[in-house]
């Protein structure tokens, strides 16, 4: 068995990228674009798993797929312009819940 070569960077953004198209073409770009708010409100996993029907542990997948928590959850550009002009990232100056 060979030794698996440690992903790019480029390489993890192709398969961000996938995962995101993949995403959309199975539930849709409604669901995509309510995936990403519920993140970025920091909903809890198990919460998002029942209103899309998905476990805690594919949430968490797809959390990690696209984007990270820096204070807030912030979606990586490769997945925003899945959504272009559609998806519209919240400004954390802007404050609210």
């Amino acid at each position: 068995m060979t030794p698996m070569t440690p992903m790019t960077g480029t390489m993890r953004v192709r398969v961000r990228e996938r995962m995101a198209r993949n995403f959309i073409k199975n539930r849709g770009r409604t669901a995509f674009r309510t995936l990403l708010s519920l993140l970025e409100k920091q909903e809890s996993g198990q919460v998002i798993g029942d209103m899309l029907g998905v476990s805690r542990e594919r949430v968490r997948q797809w959390r990690n797929a696209f984007g990270e928590t820096v204070t807030l959850y912030r979606v990586y550009p490769e997945v925003q312009r899945c959504l272009p002009g559609l998806y519209q990232p919240r400004d954390p100056r802007e404050g609210g819940p």
